[in-house]
Order: C-alpha cells, then structure tokens, then sequence
C-alpha cells in the first residue's frame, strides 16, 4: 500500500484501541479493590507474555533482536510501567471517566512532540479538532484536585507516559513487528517491575509490593492483561501505519467507550453535559476521518497541470 493508503487502516485500527483500552480500565478498578496496584500492574504484563508467547511461536517470528530496538524496548516498557501504575492508581480511588479526562493531556503532548522535535506535519484543521475534542472531554469530567487532592497527580504522570509510549512505538515498529513487540516489551516490563515489587514489598512501600489475588481478583487481573494486549496490538499496527500527528485526535473517542463502560459496570449515570461532550469528542473525531479521506482522494487524483509521459520511441 501506499502512505496515503495505509492511513484510513491505522485509523479504524486505533479507534479499535480505544474502544477496548478502557476494559483495561474496568478490570484494573475491579483487581484493585482487594490487591495492590503494584501486583495489578504485574499481572498485566505477566498476562500479556503468556498471552502473546504461543502466538509468537505459531506464526514463527524471530526472537532475536537488534541492539537499538532491544533499547527502545526497555524504554518502552518502562514508559508503559510508568503509565500503567499511575492510571491504577488513579481509578482506585476515582472514577474512571474522571481520571481519563485528567490523563487527556496526552494527545497535545503528542503533537507538541510529534510538531517540534520529529518534524511532523501538524495542519490547522488536525489541531483545531483536537482542541474541539479537548472540550469535549471537559463537558464530559471536569477534573477537580480540590475533590481527589494529590491522587489527580497520577493521570498527569500517565499522559506524559503514555504519549512517550506512543512515540517510542512508532519508533519500534521500523525494526519490529508489531506482535514480537507486544512480547518483548511484557518481559523486559517483568524484568524491570519484579526488583522494584521486591524492595516495595521488603520496605512495606504502600502499592508497591506483591501480593498474590485470591478468588475472583485472579481473573480481573488476568482481564487486565488480555485487553492491554489486544488494545496494545491494534495501536501498535494503527502506529506502523499512520503518524502519530494523525492518530491524536482520534484518542477522544476513548471518553465516549470509557463513559459508557464506567455506566453499565459501576453506575456511573452520564448527566446531560456529559452526552454534550460525547457528541463533541465524536464529531472531532469523525471530522478527522473525513478530512483524511478527503486528502487521500485528492493525493491520488492526477494533477491537471501535471506533465503529460513523453511517447515512446516506438510511436513516434
């Protein structure tokens, strides 16, 4: 496929991750109810090896990896570590959609990022909508630090790292297929949490330490990590597809999944500033797909100024 064409692919494949991402959510509210979120963020990455080891065998890609990709790789998953924690954390104690709109930084730190440091295009039109859904995300949780204090701190923490995250993806997926991908960054995520569990649990640092779930609390912790692989896997292709620029505002069709998840599994009744904010976030994000269907039209129409090819010799 041409650029033009792999575009509309990573777009329907990222509104897949945002229309599962916020299972991750769900399942890590439910896990962290009786376990400690040091021991959710585990499990997730122990769930997603286990998940995504078989599936690497099966469909035989190599193991092995370069020096500069195994890198981005740790940075990675540390990054989603950092991510991870913090967003546990967070709907421990908050609503989901509440911290969500918190952590809705992070597509403007994409840009900022995606803009001034890789030299990505940023047109008006992308900004502007990204703003709109911005707004949007306001109508639907206005955050408030006087009501949550400090714990509204850890969203902050999980946009920045989860927009790193992204961008290290992107990078990854030039020496990488997606699926080794989402492999390799669960066991060197285990190999950096399991040290930092041990100490946590040996000084009694609060969320910090293992603790192994009992009853049903094994199955949301094991849900933790089968929605992360699959939303993960569907944003890491959407990534090796399209920019990041591009994908950015799509991210706000995640408030409308998360609103609806948050009502039918804890109640949580949208009020009618809410639904405003969902049709908000839903526009910008349709406008978005329609602007780069109408781009892709028009880079592969031919150019009525265009050169005409010169005949052949043959017809001459």
């Amino acid at each position: 496929m041409t650029t033009t064409d792999r575009i509309l692919p990573g777009i329907v494949l990222m509104l897949g991750f945002c229309t599962i991402a916020p299972l991750i959510d769900v399942a890590s509210k439910l896990a962290a109810q009786a376990v400690p979120v040091g021991t959710v963020t585990l499990g997730r990455y122990v769930a997603q090896a286990l998940l995504m080891l078989p599936i690497v065998v099966l469909l035989r890609h190599p193991f092995r990896m370069t020096r500069r990709a195994a890198a981005i790789t740790f940075a990675r998953a540390a990054v989603s570590i950092t991510a991870t924690y913090s967003f546990v954390a967070a709907v421990q104690v908050m609503p989901i959609a509440d911290a969500l709109a918190i952590a809705f930084v992070e597509p403007f730190v994409i840009l900022f990022i995606g803009r001034f440091f890789l030299g990505e295009e940023v047109g008006p039109r992308r900004l502007g909508a990204s703003v709109v859904g911005f707004i949007g995300a306001l109508f639907v949780i206005q955050p408030s630090f006087i009501t949550f204090g400090a714990v509204a701190l850890y969203p902050l923490g999980t946009a920045v790292s989860f927009a790193l995250y992204i961008l290290l993806t992107r990078a990854l997926s030039r020496h990488m297929h997606p699926v080794p991908m989402q492999l390799h960054t669960a066991w060197a995520a285990i190999v950096l949490l399991a040290p930092v569990l041990t100490l946590g649990g040996t000084f009694e640092i609060g969320q910090l330490r293992f603790e192994a779930p009992e009853g049903i609390f094994w199955l949301w912790c094991f849900c933790v990590g089968l929605a992360s692989t699959i939303s993960h896997m569907s944003m890491s292709y959407a990534l090796k597809f399209a920019p990041s620029s591009t994908l950015a505002p799509l991210h706000y069709f995640e408030m409308l999944t998360a609103t609806l998840f948050g009502y039918l599994v804890f109640g949580d009744f949208p009020n009618a500033l809410t639904w405003v904010g969902v049709a908000i976030i839903t526009g910008s994000g349709l406008y978005v797909i329609h602007r780069e269907r109408v781009t892709a039209r028009a880079l592969r129409a031919p150019r009525p100024d265009a050169p005409s090819a010169p005949e052949p010799a043959s017809a001459r």
